[in-house]
């Protein structure tokens, strides 16, 4: 099984590159390995792969990173999985949240 992809570029997760210290810690917490750290400052290497658990927010000390955890369409995708059905998740497309 390849890497898990998501809905491209529908995904709330958004960097603050100016609060950002280069600690790294976000590329230890992130089980898809979203970010790295170059010139020391994070950077967001693959953005569709993004779940939005929010463990790089919770866990980032600058707090340079912000995720809707658990709102967007990679929820929407996990929880149409589980209930076996089409997902939606009222981004731009416009379709409506799952339930």
């Amino acid at each position: 099984m390849g890497k898990p992809r998501y809905l491209s570029k529908d995904v709330s997760l958004s960097l603050d590159t100016q609060k950002c210290i280069g600690c790294g810690t976000c590329t230890q917490v992130c089980p898809h390995e979203v970010f790295a750290v170059d010139s020391g400052k994070a950077t967001v290497i693959d953005h569709d792969a993004c779940m939005e658990c929010g463990a790089c927010a919770l866990n980032c000390p600058a707090e340079a990173i912000f995720v809707d955890a658990g709102v967007g369409c990679a929820s929407a995708i996990i929880i149409a999985a589980l209930l076996r059905r089409e997902p939606s998740c009222g981004c731009c497309c416009g379709d409506k949240k799952s339930d």
